[in-house]
């Protein structure tokens, strides 16, 4: 078997029954299911969830995504072995210390296999909670260019590169596309400030304007037991994306948790700590692949200029890129989850035949 066959990178296609369409992102696949199977994992499993809660199995995949495109490698590569594994382990072992910490619940219920979570349905904030420490990427682009105001953050001048900053940050942006809100433009990703989230609180769909300090405090605490975690480890925890939402527990209260993934090289930058203190940045995380197809692409711009999508898109599909840099990318994931959660990543040899040999002989719930 060639390592290319260990690679997941559909995961929309398995036969696990559902009613509803399967939603497929960039990274992860989304099966919602039946009312009837629902209800019966949450009594047999004793999940601390409503009895009548919707329940989703969510399964990862290896692609890997860059500037809004799916990417691919020679020798039929079309994902970065390690990586599902790697970003589930990430994300598990953090949402287990934000438990034992006593910071917030996430929507995972449950993990029966290193590319699955059974999770149960939540109702996401409408905002990519962004929190940075240091000057970096796109916010260092912008403030090399003049710009001092962040978000309706004003930040000093003098600032110089990768300099951890005074403050941690929060910078969030809209998820999705939200219209009717003053000063907002109608666009997926675009920056708002705090007094937006207060103003509009339930456009951003949030319960209460008091919630908006919660999701703030929920934020600032995961990042700094993150960030606390991985400077024991001699890393550097930079930047972040966090994504919260509602779910309702079992005696029919609303609740804010953590959804989707936290602290991972996809969702984070991470820089080695002993090489930043040399003053070099080397990247345990998905930015060191961004700086890796900048420099292959003989036309950079193509990757940074958003009006370019449709030239971007053609990049990703009509070229396969040269198998060091898909490699390199799994030694970085494979190497920071190994750091992280003390555990080997082990890639499995045929891990969908896996996952539905486990969801059917344990859960259940695969068809026919």
């Amino acid at each position: 078997m060639s390592l290319a066959d260990k690679v997941l990178a559909v995961n929309n296609d398995l036969p696990i029954r559902t009613d509803e369409p399967v939603h497929s992102g960039k990274v992860r696949s989304v099966y919602w299911l039946t009312k009837e199977d629902s209800a019966r994992l949450i009594a047999d499993r004793n999940y601390p969830v409503a009895a009548d809660a919707p329940l989703a199995i969510m399964v990862i995949s290896d692609r890997i995504s860059a500037f809004e495109c799916i990417w691919q490698g020679k020798g039929g590569m079309r994902g970065v072995p390690g990586k599902g594994a790697a970003l589930n382990a990430i994300s598990n072992h953090w949402f287990k210390l934000f438990r034992e910490q006593g910071l917030a619940d996430s929507h995972i219920l449950e993990i029966p296999h290193p590319f699955v979570w059974i999770v149960q349905k939540a109702r996401p904030v409408m905002i990519e909670a962004i929190a940075r420490q240091y000057i970096t990427g796109s916010m260092w682009r912008a403030y090399a260019k003049g710009e001092r105001d962040f978000c309706g953050i004003a930040i000093s001048d003098g600032l110089q590169r990768d300099q951890k900053l005074p403050e941690l940050l929060i910078t969030p942006s809209t998820k999705g596309i939200l219209s009717g809100i003053l000063g907002v433009p109608e666009q997926d990703d675009v920056n708002i400030t705090r007094k937006d989230i207060v103003d509009n609180f339930e456009a951003f769909q949030f319960r209460s304007v008091e919630d908006v300090d919660v999701y703030e405090k929920l934020l600032s605490e995961g990042f700094d037991l993150i960030s606390d975690s991985l400077a024991a480890l001699d890393q550097v925890f930079v930047d972040t994306k966090f994504e919260f939402g509602y779910v309702t527990d079992m005696d029919g209260n609303e609740k804010l948790i953590y959804m989707d993934e936290v602290g991972t090289p996809d969702s984070s930058r991470i820089w080695d700590g002993p090489n930043y203190r040399e003053g070099k940045v080397v990247e345990n995380s998905k930015e060191g692949f961004r700086q890796a197809l900048l420099k292959h692409f003989p036309e950079p711009d193509i990757l940074l200029d958003k009006t370019r999508m449709e030239e971007r898109t053609a990049l990703a599909a009509d070229n396969e890129l040269p198998l060091d840099i898909i490699m390199s990318t799994s030694e970085t994931y494979t190497q920071i989850a190994e750091t992280i959660t003390g555990e080997k990543i082990i890639l499995s040899d045929n891990p969908k035949a896996e996952i539905i040999e486990i969801l059917r002989s344990e859960f259940d719930l695969i068809e026919g």
